[in-house]
């Protein structure tokens, strides 16, 4: 028998704040990435950062704050009323240190427990704070939470407030890269959050004067609005909603106290629940909750008293009270829609008519999808039993107490070898593999049946979870990994031509990724590069000198498990697929699957022509 092993205080270890939040940086900051998906911990550092500088302006504090982000040094530098001088290095180094206990001072915050900052300082390779007030200023500076310099108190003429100053530690962090459409992205919500705040992004004013009403403008434009956004606002509520001409599904943008809360929660759920409640009482008819809600585009903010989260990263709202006397989370929702969204129906008939009849046309379409749905839905149901395209994983996306989850992941592959390779290296806790044959089927301009009456787009949205709703969606990254030649850009055009048509919001929530794969492999005897551009390629020849051997991959088949390996693990590179907000949807879905137009012949000889000449150059 093996000897066991002993188990005394010597085994008990203690570590310090810092040494816990470098060991399992998940359980603060979500998943670690590269800076190619929204919800990367670089991004998270930054919003902790400024939620801080948020929760003085909502006290009153300070109407303008600064950020800047170049190369890979953030600064954050608000007009609030600075840290106390005397607690400016255990405000950002001492775990349940901060001003937020006092919930007077803080009444609806979104960092109670004060972790964030110190999440920052120990996930930073530099660290730097600096607090102005009362005409005096104190910094203090860090490495990966330990503090390296604390300057006594200086007089300083500088407005007060706090200025944060960080750079995301290269041993957490690997190869990760700042993209500044996911900063704006954030920028923009808290503007719209904030009525009246200013905020700076590199040297770019953001700043919102209608609230969650601008939100939703950006996200749709008015030739696909079925009416303009109705925004209602309250106390401690803002509501705004209209409902697309251009989508099927549901989407929804949810907030508690200035957070984003992407996986809803309560509030959101609430939410959905009033809108139908509401309209059926107006209609007085007992209309599917699916026919009402059928192409919704809306946003809800609520503000709850101390509020509970089902993560640190506070994504989804568990609370189920709004505190401060008030009813339940639900109760009071309901209570405001019922009342503010009825009234403006009664005020605005024609509003009022243009539902109905989307309403009456969604139960039209339902009914007749209904005997192919049900089809559809059974033969999802045995295929996910033996599902031949699904490799699927252990971990998904809706497993909220999960702690990996935000690293789940479905490729969508072609072909046997390509699906082999990726399937035999690939990590079966959170990677998951749907095989495509050949080439899809091209959906342009088709309506929803095709979703059910094509096999592989029926079991692909069945593996995904998303007929109805984005909320139990199964997999945070879906990936198209394709050749990178003329057949397997097609296949990639034909995905997000589906996505587009038929679940755009996944693309605008930031789900959906192309597989950057490498195009040569450069080596010697002792060393191997992968290569991802002829420029790579040619740094690579530079550090082996000689004649390395040049190998130029022409297909993802072609490359062994045993390399891929290295494609799709932490040095994994994704391209993610973003909406250009000055072209809508259908225009968009025209110009590249629509008739040949000269445009788009220019467009396709341009970008081929790059294709060739990489070719070119193996």
């Amino acid at each position: 028998m093996a000897e066991q092993t002993s188990y005394t205080e010597d085994n008990i270890r203690s570590l310090d704040w810092k040494e816990h939040i470098r060991m399992r940086p998940g359980m603060y900051i979500g998943k670690l990435g590269d800076g190619s998906s929204p919800d990367d911990g670089i991004y998270i550092l930054i919003k902790e950062v400024l939620d801080n500088s948020i929760d003085e302006y909502v006290m009153g504090a300070g109407k303008t704050i600064e950020v800047s982000v170049k190369d890979e040094t953030v600064s954050i530098r608000d007009y609030g009323r600075g840290i106390p001088l005397g607690k400016v290095v255990d405000v950002v180094s001492k775990m349940n240190t901060g001003g937020k206990y006092d919930s007077k001072a803080f009444k609806k915050s979104v960092g109670l427990n004060g972790v964030g900052t110190k999440a920052v300082n120990a996930l930073s390779s530099y660290f730097k704070v600096q607090s102005f007030r009362d005409n005096q200023t104190v910094t203090a500076e860090f490495e990966q939470g330990n503090i390296t310099n604390e300057e006594k108190p200086q007089e300083s003429s500088q407005r007060k407030g706090t200025k944060v100053t960080f750079v995301p530690d290269k041993t957490i962090f690997t190869k990760f890269k700042f993209r500044n459409e996911y900063i704006i992205k954030m920028i923009k919500n808290y503007v719209y959050l904030n009525t009246g705040l200013t905020i700076i992004f590199n040297g770019e004013k953001y700043y919102s004067e209608n609230g969650l009403r601008d939100l939703l403008d950006e996200n749709i434009d008015d030739e696909s609005k079925l009416f303009k956004i109705i925004h209602l606002k309250g106390d401690d509520i803002e509501v705004a909603l209209t409902f697309s001409k251009a989508q099927y599904s549901e989407e929804y943008h949810s907030f508690v106290n200035g957070q984003h809360t992407t996986q809803g929660g309560t509030h959101q759920n609430a939410f959905r629940e009033a809108i139908v409640k509401t309209i059926r009482e107006y209609f007085g008819k007992n209309y599917d909750s699916s026919d009402i809600r059928k192409s919704i585009v809306s946003a809800i903010s609520v503000k709850v008293m101390e509020p509970i989260f089902e993560s640190q990263t506070k994504t989804k709202l568990g609370s189920t009270e709004m505190g401060d006397g008030l009813p339940t989370v639900r109760t009071y929702i309901t209570d405001f829609v019922k009342t503010n969204l009825d009234n403006y129906l009664h005020k605005n008939p024609d509003v009022a008519e243009k539902i109905q009849k989307k309403i009456l046309q969604a139960e039209r379409e339902r009914n007749d999808l209904s005997g192919i749905r049900k089809l559809a839905r059974e033969r999802a149901k045995k295929a996910s039993v033996h599902n031949k395209k699904l490799r699927d994983c252990r971990v998904h996306f809706n497993d909220l107490k999960k702690e990996n989850r935000l690293e789940s992941t479905l490729f969508i592959t072609e072909g046997d070898s390509a699906s082999g390779s990726i399937t035999k290296s690939r990590d079966v806790n959170t990677q998951a593999v749907f095989s495509l044959r050949g080439k899809p089927l091209n959906s342009y301009g088709m309506n929803k049946k095709i979703v059910y009456e094509n096999e592989e787009f029926n079991l692909l949205q069945a593996a995904l979870n998303i007929e109805d709703s984005l909320e139990d969606l199964r997999y945070n990254n879906i990936v198209i990994a394709t050749d990178a030649d003329v057949d397997g850009m097609h296949i990639r055009l034909l995905l997000i031509t589906f996505f587009l048509q038929f679940f755009p919001e996944l693309i605008k929530e930031g789900h959906l990724y192309i597989l950057d794969t490498p195009l040569f492999r450069v080596r010697d005897k002792k060393q191997t590069f992968y290569c991802y551009s002829p420029e790579e390629k040619q740094d690579a020849i530079n550090k082996l000198k000689g004649k390395p051997e040049i190998t130029r991959f022409k297909g993802l088949g072609e490359i062994s498990p045993d390399e891929f390996v290295h494609f799709i693990g932490k040095d994994i590179r994704l391209d993610p697929v973003m909406l250009d907000k000055e072209m809508p949807i259908e225009k968009m879905l025209e110009f590249y699957m629509g008739k040949n137009t000269p445009d788009r012949q220019k467009f396709i000889i341009r970008n081929l022509k790059i294709e060739l000449d990489i070719v070119e150059e193996a």
